[in-house]
């Protein structure tokens, strides 16, 4: 008997590898993702707005970048004691309105000068429902907590979502004539919204994305959404909230990124420096021993070859974590 669903996943055909520039946004799954491929020295920036959900603010902050816009206080709101972008996510809101710009326009810099150069844009979709502000209908990013009765929430049609991404893709493949688009959809479930009314969210924003992809070429799908619901099914790939999948189903989604989505000629490498960060974690119970002391210098020689090797590859701070504990 068979309990266990499993289906193909397409791989892509120039997969990413090493040397590449990536730039990841959209929900929380985007983060999880980003993190991996952030730990394993992908050149990767990830969520220069924060976390992102529904594909008209992800398509705004796109084109911020595109049109190199820098924030100014006109831009902020002040809640709560503190102040805030509704095109960013919390993380960027602050006490000091002038700290605030100073890092969202940080983060707009090398956001324009990493799409200007990328490679691969990976958009992770998370929900097509979208929040609107009351008194001037502007679509927000995030509600900072401000009462839900400024707010009125919107179901977008796929239509809407696939004119918004295609405008924004034709604007970017004019100024980026390499870059490739991999969409994903989040398999975070998002309940507030409704059992029903996320099921109905997800469906558009699936609609939505397979019209692009099979209209374009240079854009790609990978199954993040299939793999969680439908191949593991099971709330024991989930966290205690139910709704966020857990560290075991985010690792098994990754083994399929590197079985499918990473170009063959980058998991040698990979290999070398998943055996050497492991290295550098290492705590032995003699630190001083000889032993270890040898061992660390084999590992150092190891990252000194892949530096030579692979220049693109950004060692230095795993170069010097283990340089730190020889004696």
């Amino acid at each position: 008997m068979q309990f266990h669903l499993s289906f193909p996943v397409d791989t892509l055909e120039n997969g990413i590898q090493y040397g590449d520039q990536l730039l990841l946004m959209g929900s929380c799954f985007a983060e999880e993702i980003g993190r991996k491929l952030e730990a394993n020295f992908f050149n990767t920036l990830i969520n220069p707005h924060g976390i992102l959900f529904n594909p008209l603010s992800i398509t705004h902050a796109l084109t911020t970048y595109l049109d190199g816009k820098v924030y100014t206080k006109n831009d902020l709101f002040f809640h709560d004691d503190r102040w805030h972008s509704w095109d960013h996510h919390s993380r960027f809101s602050g006490a000091d309105p002038d700290k605030v710009l100073e890092e969202i326009n940080r983060h707009q810099q090398q956001a324009a000068a990493q799409l200007e150069n990328a490679d691969w844009l990976v958009l992770t979709l998370g929900s097509a429902h979208a929040w609107h502000l009351k008194e001037n209908n502007r679509l927000v990013a995030n509600n900072h907590k401000v009462p839900g009765d400024n707010f009125y929430k919107r179901l977008l049609s796929a239509e809407e979502i696939i004119t918004a991404l295609d405008n924004v893709m034709h604007r970017l493949f004019f100024r980026n004539r390499k870059v490739n688009i991999l969409f994903t959809v989040s398999p975070v479930r998002y309940i507030r919204d409704g059992v029903v009314e996320n099921n109905l969210s997800k469906a558009v924003l699936l609609q939505a994305v397979h019209h692009l992809v099979n209209k374009f070429a240079r854009l790609y799908y990978f199954p993040a959404y299939e793999l969680v619901i439908d191949d593991l099914r099971d709330y024991r790939f989930f966290k205690e909230d139910l709704v966020h999948p857990n560290q075991q189903a985010i690792d098994y989604v990754w083994d399929k990124v590197l079985g499918h989505c990473l170009h063959p000629q980058s998991l040698p490498i990979l290999k070398q420096l998943s055996e050497l960060r492991k290295a550098a974690a290492h705590r032995p119970f003699h630190p001083e021993g000889v032993r270890h002391q040898q061992f660390l210098a084999t590992q150092v020689a190891k990252v000194r070859q892949l530096m030579e090797a692979h220049p693109e590859l950004q060692l230095q701070p795993l170069l010097e974590q283990l340089q730190s504990q020889q004696l």
